[in-house]
């Protein structure tokens, strides 16, 4: 299958093809890793590919046969390396699959590789020193959001229609906005992340996908979600697939909208002429669309500060077991500055501010599903201003503290991490675009726990009404001249 022809399709539509017997699973591959050939030297998004060794059945599924990429993070492959984005874990190799790559296995993907995430998925851009940056397809001057931002851009360029993506703070609604993709956070609960990462970040973050295409994402969803025994958190299970959701009539929903963010970082003019738009189609989609002001249940300060102590507290614990299972000091030669003062702030967290911290969790979490007792949807920019400039975040990181950095990403992203503390589902879809660049812009829909459907649907809908299939980026697999 030639390149061109390859990246016309989304995972689904592959599958198809797999199932009718017009293309083999190796031939998807073989395509993809030409892909990877041609964009990846420019956009540094894949770090690392393998030969496939998943035999899968056609038409098994409806995912059977398509090309993978795994995040370097939150994910175990047996027998492949998962370095965590930091030099601290170089060549950490998986000694056995985790529940979720068994669950991809089961999907029918073909996994041949992984994508790049900042060091331990601990900041919304990807830049880290053990791979170098991540670049975005649309404008290679501008990072491709974080920390799923390999799996963002490998996807946006077109190495593979879809790949695995985490989420504790935004990471995979950001790269979904700065790279054009969909990209939705499940709910708490929602998808195993057993039997090694299940308690990371103790609730906040999740494991799902970005794609390009809203049924992507849905039928992988269902593919993964569901409990493993054991399991610290669950959801109930949907009442039908969400591939059904994608597409059934969302109805007409009431949705508020909420134009600034919490902590008072202004939404630039580029974003906010995007979601005026954005609220004119959704308007005459028969939606009920108001502006909003969403109580979030603690002052934005506090609400940072216990971010930061569970944060840096999660973060000091993987540090001091992976530095002590490979014999490394926990120093500069091994961490990157933001992550070794954040390592040291963590190991100041008192017990007792631990659980304050745990206890702001909960409060946000009641004062968003009060939210939700009155609005079907929330709507706010995905992020408040187009992708930044490399080494944006890394301006005089070197002076901040546990607390200043965690301060820093939040402002750069703060509508997206309250949602990871509530645990409701939210979801990145790229709507629209910079008139003046040509730039993705994202909005962020957000619903209620355990809804993942109503927002499938209203993705679903957009998604006809505004297609964005046909936007490709300047680094385009698909301008490729090879076979």
């Amino acid at each position: 299958m030639r390149i061109a022809e390859y990246v016309r399709f989304d995972a689904v539509g592959l599958a198809e093809l797999v199932a009718k017997g017009e293309v083999t699973p190796a031939e998807l591959e073989a395509a993809a890793r030409e892909a990877a050939r041609a964009v990846n030297p420019r956009i540094n998004a894949v770090v690392e590919t393998w030969p496939g060794d998943d035999v899968p059945v056609p038409g098994s599924t409806p995912l059977a046969g398509v090309p993978f990429l795994i995040k370097d993070i939150g994910v175990s492959m047996a027998g492949r390396r998962m370095e965590l984005g930091s030099r601290l874990a170089a060549g950490n190799v998986a000694g056995a699959d985790s529940s979720l790559m068994l669950r991809f296995r089961r999907a029918g993907l073909v996994t041949f590789g992984r994508t790049a995430t900042p060091e331990m998925a601990y900041s919304n851009t990807t830049e880290p020193v053990l791979y170098g940056a991540t670049r975005n397809p649309w404008d290679l001057s501008r990072g491709a959001g974080g920390s799923s931002g390999g799996a963002g851009a490998a996807v946006a360029a077109g190495v593979v229609p879809i790949a695995h993506a985490t989420d504790a703070a935004g990471s995979i609604r950001v790269p979904a906005a700065c790279n054009g993709l969909f990209g939705l956070k499940p709910t708490r609960g929602r998808v195993s992340a057993g039997p090694d990462f299940d308690e990371v970040f103790n609730g906040l973050a999740v494991q799902g996908s970005v794609s390009r295409s809203v049924r992507d994402s849905a039928a992988l969803l269902d593919q993964i979600r569901g409990p493993e025994p054991g399991d610290p958190y669950f959801a109930q299970e949907p009442p039908r697939p969400y591939a059904q959701e994608v597409t059934r009539h969302p109805g007409s929903l009431g949705i508020g909208v909420l134009t600034q963010a919490w902590g008072g970082r202004r939404t630039t003019a580029p974003v906010a002429d995007a979601l005026s738009r954005t609220v004119g189609l959704l308007e005459s989609l028969g939606h009920q669309v108001e502006e909003v002001a969403v109580d979030l249940g603690a002052d934005w300060d506090e609400f940072v500060l216990a971010g930061a102590r569970q944060w840096t507290a999660n973060l000091t614990a993987s540090v001091d077991e992976l530095a002590a299972a490979f014999g490394r000091p926990v120093d500069s030669s091994t961490l990157e500055p933001p992550t070794l003062a954040s390592y040291h702030y963590g190991q100041r967290v008192s017990g007792a501010q631990f659980v304050t911290a745990l206890a702001m969790r909960n409060r946000v979490a009641r004062s968003l599903a009060r939210y939700f007792d009155t609005h079907d949807i929330l709507l706010t920019p995905t992020l408040p201003e187009l992708p930044l400039p490399l080494g944006t975040h890394a301006e005089g990181a070197e002076t901040l503290d546990g607390l200043g950095w965690l301060r820093r990403l939040f402002d750069l992203s703060p509508f997206t991490a309250v949602f990871n503390v509530a645990g409701t589902p939210a979801m990145s879809v790229p709507v629209t675009a910079d008139a003046e660049t040509g730039l993705p812009i994202g909005m962020q829909f957000a619903a209620g726990y355990g809804l993942e459907g109503r927002l499938f649907r209203l993705a679903g809908q957009l998604e006809q009404a505004s297609p964005w299939s046909d936007r490709t980026p300047t680094v385009w697999a698909g301008n490729h001249t090879g076979r």
